[in-house]
């Protein structure tokens, strides 16, 4: 059965594509701002709050690392290659944490600033880390290379935002070439999808207890979305073969649904293999919004009931769109225009 989805809004993104990362939808109870990293600058724009438009100067280019917002959006934390960074929207240092370059294999150096390596063919083609604020913005969790001595570890740390204190941190015993962080309704949980390392690039789902932060640990998976209540997560494997529920009181699996066999292949599309994509919304606590990848450059979206691990059916849209689904909290999700230059935010035919 084609399930209908309702276009709630159309925005315009900040900057030319050229000269930008695609924009993105971060959100937290309450709370959601479209986002967009452009060469020299952060633009932040909230959602429920027409006009409202704030500008950070970045201190370093986009290509030197990621960048995260606070709820509220006046501060902006970038994670680059030799520090975690927090500003304010003049672009003033609120607080830096140094740590290990994320060009260790060509550099075992303890940079104290960016000039140090602006040049560098290497540094700027370097592998990174994330941050991102907590569902109520009084925590940042962080995810940096250690400074201890000349061996290459990987560390998740816990940090007060407002001074940039370490409260605790963990060894995530990862190799990666990057990381995403996934917020989480209890402010005490994060979850961490650690990208494309030499290792098994697993999905780390933390609790900080106020003083200590454990993690579970997934291996081979993919972190793809958080439900609005905050009871289950979605993640794929490496290979996308399956998608999986998460109970996320402590990560246990609560069932798989291999997309052969569950997805239909597409007429014309021969024996090629279907797979989940890396991206997925979980809008609803009863509905995730889940797409497939095939060799055709053509998206595809569905709907998936967690509480049966039933496949409800295709989205059908409008007008065509691309790529993955994203999420935009409780109720909605987005795409972005193919072009770049527009974000789409999506609900099902009939919500409020």
């Amino acid at each position: 059965m084609t399930v209908t989805a309702r276009l709630v809004a159309t925005l315009a993104a900040p900057f030319d594509p050229v000269s930008a990362d695609a924009p993105h939808v971060v959100h937290w109870p309450g709370r959601r701002l479209l986002v967009q990293r452009g060469d020299f600058e952060l633009a932040v724009r909230d959602l429920d709050r027409e006009g409202s438009e704030v500008r950070f100067p970045a201190p370093w280019p986009r290509r030197f690392g990621s960048v995260t917002v606070s709820p509220t959006g006046d501060v902006a934390v970038f994670a680059g290659v030799h520090a975690v960074r927090a500003v304010d929207a003049t672009g003033a240092t609120l607080w830096e944490i140094r740590h290990g370059c994320w060009s260790a294999a060509m550099c075992t150096r303890a940079h104290a600033s960016f000039p140090e390596y602006a040049d560098d063919h290497h540094h700027s083609h370097a592998d990174g880390g994330s941050a991102a604020f907590s569902s109520d913005g009084t925590l940042l969790w962080a995810h940096v290379r250690s400074l201890e001595g000349h061996d290459v570890t990987e560390e998740w740390l816990v940090l007060d935002p407002g001074e940039g204190r370490v409260l605790a941190r963990a060894e995530t015993m990862t190799v990666a070439s990057g990381s995403v962080h996934f917020p989480h309704t209890n402010p005490a949980y994060m979850g961490l999808t650690v990208l494309g390392g030499e290792e098994d690039s697993p999905v780390l789902w933390g609790h900080w207890d106020g003083a200590k932060l454990a993690f579970q640990r997934l291996d081979e998976e993919v972190l793809l979305a958080v439900s609005p209540s905050g009871d289950h997560f979605l993640t794929t494997d490496a290979g996308q073969w399956s998608l999986y529920l998460h109970r996320a009181q402590d990560g246990g699996e609560l069932w798989r649904l291999d997309a052969d066999g569950a997805v239909p292949l597409p007429s014309g599309e021969g024996d090629d293999r279907v797979c989940w994509d890396y991206e997925a919304a979980f809008p609803y606590d009863d509905t995730a919004v889940v797409g497939t990848e095939y060799h055709a450059d053509v998206p595809h979206h569905w709907l998936v009931d967690p509480r049966t691990k039933a496949l409800r059916g295709p989205v059908a849209y409008p007008f065509p769109v691309s790529g993955s689904p994203g999420s935009a909290g409780p109720g909605v999700w987005y795409t972005v225009g193919k072009d770049r230059t527009s974000l789409h935010l999506w609900c099902l035919q009939g919500a409020a």
